[in-house]
């Protein structure tokens, strides 16, 4: 068991009634992995999860987790496992410590000695005695990791934990996923934020309308794109409708940026045309292609998405309490 794949899909698939919520999915997250698992809000990506850690059933299909199903192994498949799924839950009127020692109790062993360990490591050591009901958005979002935590495991699963979290917020919690990745731990992050799987994953899985498109590595995925133009003008919108005009692929960057596709010539023609409309460029620079250009040409032409199913009761903290 030991030597299993912490994860492993196999011909996943959920079915509601006529709605194909997960379509056969196959995927394998290896010992050590920062693996993201992206995709628009409704992709299949929470209830393929939801399965994979044993809260509903598959309609077809097996997950593991280290080599066991949690259909017929039950808590024994959520060995070495913790993470949430959704959002993490707590009671409100109890402190954050309070709230961990309950979980380290459901654990048993030596739980409860690591509770300490996990709020200085989350940042709220000093936030641990005041209701959880006071916590914000984020400060909850941490807590959920340091209940985690408390489970010393191996496998770290973790849905869409920025959600919802400011700029400052969203910072310190990659910063404090890269910091449990780098001790070791194998993390497999559920996000639909592009940016936020390229900033931190290792391989990548890309899923749409239950349906995975892509899964491998994800520096060979961008380099799979070629080099990428950007473009920023003092106009824009003008811009990109002399892309369109011309046609240069053009998609919004950010800002004032352009992210353009097409050939040498054809970029040459349209920073010309830029200059006689009098757009001034402001910078022109080339560099990797970028998960999101990828991402939508992997998409484009598919089905309108599917909503996830609301059927099933929304779990609270999944094998973290």
């Amino acid at each position: 068991m030991s030597e299993a794949p912490p994860i492993e899909m196999r011909g996943l698939s959920k079915r509601y009634g006529e709605r194909l919520a997960v379509d056969a999915v196959d995927l394998t997250v290896q010992a050590g992995d920062i693996y993201g698992y992206l995709g628009p809000n409704g992709a299949g990506k929470t209830t393929s999860l939801r399965m994979l850690l044993g809260l509903i059933r598959p309609t077809a299909g097996v997950a593991r987790l280290f080599g066991r199903d949690p259909q017929t192994a039950g808590a024994r498949a959520l060995e070495g496992v913790a993470g949430f799924v959704e959002a993490p839950r707590f009671y409100p009127y109890l402190s954050g410590r309070k709230n961990l020692e309950l979980c380290a109790a459901y654990d048993g062993g030596d739980a409860a000695r690591r509770i300490g360990e996990s709020l200085e490591l989350v940042d709220l050591a000093d936030r641990q005695n005041d209701r959880v009901g006071g916590y914000s958005h984020g400060m909850k979002q941490r807590l959920g990791i340091a209940a985690a935590l408390v489970r010393n495991p191996r496998l770290l699963v973790l849905d869409e934990p920025t959600t919802g979290l400011d700029p400052a917020g969203m910072r310190d919690m990659r910063e404090l996923v890269r910091r449990l990745a780098s001790e070791g731990l194998t993390v497999m992050l559920s996000s639909h934020l592009m940016s936020e799987v390229e900033d931190l994953c290792s391989r990548v899985a890309i899923i749409r309308t239950g349906q995975i498109l892509f899964d491998g590595d994800l520096d060979e995925l961008l380099k799979s794109d070629g080099e990428a133009r950007r473009i920023r003008t003092d106009d824009p919108v003008q811009a990109e409708a002399i892309a369109k005009r011309l046609g240069v692929g053009a998609r919004a960057a950010g800002g004032d940026e352009l992210e353009l596709t097409g050939d040498d010539q054809l970029i040459a023609r349209y920073t010309v045309a830029l200059g006689r409309a009098g757009v001034g460029i402001l910078e022109l620079s080339t560099g990797r292609g970028s998960l999101e250009h990828l991402f939508f040409q992997l998409t484009e032409g598919t089905s309108e998405q599917q909503e996830e199913a609301v059927t099933e009761p929304p779990p609270s903290v999944a094998a973290a309490t």
